[in-house]
């Protein structure tokens, strides 16, 4: 989770061709007895990328992409049938409300999104999305929960689409918006909807439950999130690099030394920890791995001269008002309320092992904590082909993942979900 990138810019998508702009609107498109489509706004940067079309199953890419399923030609969507011909499939009729709400003085914009016919009250999630600045309104994960009989309110976070503010990544702050997030919701829903609490994705991962106390949600569910402090997911990115290198216990052991020194750095807000920096690198000067690690900062660290760090760093590598101690177990364990976690088994950004180890351990207090695990998937619930130098390339998100999300919510168990591992 790149504190200064959106979680997979590391991951080459290649299924994704040149594809020009469209023209349909966001939504849920789909037929009756056949699997419903989301088109949703571009991940990528530019004003010329095209829209996504995402599958409940998974499959996933560009609008008019090169042979992609799914197109749109004057504002009208089709997909490809199994005869290869493309049939026109009809808009979902939703009832979404655009809304304003207010968070420590900073307006911040909204939408509730709501299935046009309900079998009684559905419940009603709180998307709260991660660290990237596309924004929250128009993504794929409301229409997808939508697309699956929930009510949704997604919102764009401060400083990202048509909100207001500065983009922070602040998590007590970001945690308080979602909170005011969640009253603006139940106010529009009232009295339509049962059971409410928040999904968060990557970063929104450390926000979700803190914003569930502060709201009194009634359930949180977290995919491919962490829970440990930001200074130790950047040294469980370096311990997962060196595995995948091959290199053993000792080798590891020692480039948990570089990291807690550049961590050192870091949790300082670049005042100090030079010394002990200075120190590492110069013990392993002649180490091969020494300038391989990339980490989420540490890499970048090792490559600055101290000057350059003491003069610029701060304002380059710590200028999101991060708190590189926040304490994701505390959050965690001030919950009595259901919890469900989605990890990927094979996530770069998010390295799983350390999280599920807690979080088992939380489960073991007692707190209603239910887990999954996706093998072979990287972050963002991403399956993945990989070259032999470790590029990977993304082909798909996996599948049952976005069922196994809905059917939680619902206080539904209706497994298989694709390979996903319920953990014990």
């Amino acid at each position: 989770m790149k504190q200064w990138m959106a979680g997979l810019l590391s991951l080459s998508f290649s299924a994704a061709g040149v594809a020009a702009p469209v023209t349909c609107g966001y939504g849920v498109y789909g037929v009756a007895g056949k699997p419903p489509v989301v088109i949703s706004n571009p991940t990528s940067k530019g004003t010329q990328a095209p829209e996504r079309y995402t599958f409940l199953d998974g499959r996933r890419g560009d609008v008019n992409g090169a042979d992609a399923p799914v197109r749109c030609e004057r504002g009208v969507v089709s997909v490809r049938q199994d005869d290869g011909q493309y049939a026109v499939q009809p808009k979902w009729a939703l009832r979404e409300t655009p809304t304003r709400f207010k968070s420590h003085g900073t307006e911040l914009a909204g939408v509730l999104i709501e299935p046009a016919q309900t079998n009684g009250k559905p419940p009603l999630v709180v998307f709260v999305h991660g660290s990237e600045k596309t924004p929250g309104i128009g993504g794929y994960y409301p229409y997808m929960f939508a697309a699956q009989g929930l009510a949704v309110f997604a919102y764009d976070k401060r400083g990202t689409g048509a909100s207001d503010g500065d983009y922070t990544q602040h998590f007590e702050l970001l945690a308080e918006d979602a909170a005011a997030a969640m009253e603006q919701a139940r106010k529009l829903a009232a009295g339509r909807v049962s059971r409410t609490g928040f999904f968060g994705g990557s970063q929104g991962g450390w926000v979700a439950p803190r914003a569930a106390a502060l709201s009194h949600a009634d359930f949180v569910e977290v995919g491919f999130g962490l829970v440990m402090t930001p200074l130790e997911e950047d040294q469980q990115q370096a311990v997962v690099e060196m595995q995948e290198k091959g290199y053993d216990a000792a080798a590891i052991a020692r480039v948990r030394e570089v990291t807690d020194a550049t961590g050192a750095v870091m949790a300082s807000h670049f005042t100090s920890g030079y010394e002990q920096l200075a120190a590492v690198k110069r013990k392993f000067a002649n180490e091969p791995w020494l300038h391989t690690i990339e980490g989420e900062y540490t890499g970048e660290l090792l490559a600055e001269n101290e000057a350059d760090l003491r003069r610029t760093g701060a304002p380059r590598y710590d200028n999101l008002n991060i708190d590189w101690h926040y304490d994701a177990i505390a959050a965690i364990r001030a919950l009595g309320i259901p919890q469900l976690w989605v990890l990927a088994g094979e996530d770069r950004d998010a390295p799983e092992a350390l999280t599920s180890e807690r979080l088992m351990a939380l489960k073991r207090e007692g707190k209603p904590i239910e887990l999954y695990v996706y093998p072979h998937t990287d972050h963002g619930m991403y399956e993945f082909v990989q070259d032999k130098d470790g590029t990977r390339h993304v082909t798909r998100i996996t599948d049952g993942y976005f069922r196994l999300l809905a059917d939680w919510i619902r206080q539904q168990d209706k497994p298989p979900y694709g390979t996903g591992e319920r953990m014990p």
